[in-house]
């Protein structure tokens, strides 16, 4: 059958708008790239972009010893994975839920149906649903387009603004024994939550469509990327004593300063550039017959983290002088040295947190 010219472009332009739309809204966040390249850029580089759980070393190791590796009813996949369980935590993974379904044993994300809306937050919008549409001021001679040309966006989602919509991964998991192996146990509010600590504004434009002098930083800063986003949640100091020094910590977040039990907090501290005995601070998850993995956990054997708001005193025998130098260095191990030999997890480097320098006086 031929088709006439007419028809042929008709044709070819419905194809092409059918093509143009499954793309938009493949959930794929390269998509979201034309629009947000900084913010895309950001995401490529974050933890959420590696975190499907094949992909990434540390989760495969452990998840290749899991008794349901064979089985694919692995549970921790939910939050490792998209809305499909089938790639890393894209864009739409985030900005496409509209509530959170709190559960006993994890928390559940609630996804909108409306394949052209997004979910986001912007201070001064937060009513506000916009639907893109062109505006003309001046007889009809100037003509702005308002909105993005590819979605909606809904700003008046309170949890956007909160951080609870971060909830439905990070707040809680139980393995199948009923035990609670993570939780992060954060009180947000609007001036502190997951959002403001761990997504911070910093310069460069959010969108190529308005510019913007600041947006919200997308690499996600923690343990991952960029933890020294976060040294301002920590105060180092050293208190000087008749018999020695003490130095402080004080934890400044709304909940353990590392939330997962693989990780391990280190403190290191040099007088006059001579190390002195490391520190350790550690959440050791085991059952009756000692330390365990965390499927097989029951119990906290040990937990000696930094709480949500507590302080730290570790004390030293060693004398301080005037003019003496004390370096001290706070820092962590993604996973526990013990467990990343046993895993067979190489470049398990000790990544530094917070460090400060004091010149006694």
């Amino acid at each position: 059958m031929i088709i006439s010219n007419k028809k042929g472009f008709l044709v070819r332009y419905l194809i092409t708008l059918v093509m143009l739309y499954t793309t938009l809204f493949s959930l794929e966040s390269k998509v979201c790239q034309k629009c947000h390249p900084t913010i895309y850029n950001e995401y490529q580089n974050s933890i959420h972009s590696s975190s499907y759980y094949k992909d990434d070393k540390i989760h495969n190791a452990i998840w290749s010893r899991h008794p349901l590796h064979k089985k694919g009813k692995y549970s921790c996949a939910k939050c490792h994975t998209n809305e499909k369980q089938s790639a890393s935590i894209d864009c739409m993974t985030c900005h496409k839920i509209s509530s959170i379904q709190e559960n006993t044993v994890s928390n559940k994300n609630i996804y909108t149906k409306d394949k052209k809306l997004l979910y986001s937050a912007q201070k001064g919008m937060e009513d506000k649903k916009l639907i893109y549409h062109e505006e003309s001021s001046f007889f009809g001679l100037f003509k702005k387009s308002v909105g993005s040309p590819y979605h909606n966006i809904d700003y008046s989602n309170k949890a956007y603004y909160s951080g609870d919509i971060c909830m439905g991964c990070h707040s809680h998991k139980q393995n199948s024994i009923g035990f609670t192996i993570c939780k992060t146990d954060s009180n947000n509010s609007t001036k502190q939550n997951c959002i403001s600590c761990h997504m911070p504004s910093i310069s460069g434009s959010a969108t190529t469509i308005r510019v913007t002098k600041t947006h919200k930083y997308h690499g996600f800063a923690g343990v991952h990327n960029k933890p020294k986003m976060l040294s301002k949640y920590i105060e180092l100091n050293y208190i000087k004593r008749d018999n020695g020094f003490d130095i402080t910590i004080k934890n400044l977040a709304p909940h353990d300063l590392l939330t997962q039990p693989l990780r391990v907090l280190k403190l290191k501290v040099t007088l006059n550039k001579k190390p002195l005995p490391l520190v350790t601070f550690v959440k050791v998850l085991g059952n009756s017959d000692g330390a365990s993995v965390p499927w097989l956990a029951t119990k906290e054997i040990k937990n000696s983290m930094l709480k949500a708001n507590e302080s730290k005193i570790i004390s030293y025998k060693s004398m301080l002088k005037q003019g003496d130098e004390l370096q001290v260095t706070l820092g962590y191990y993604i996973v526990n040295p013990k467990i990343a030999k046993k895993l067979g997890i190489k470049d398990n480097i000790f990544r530094e947190l917070k460090s400060q320098y004091f010149q006694i006086k």
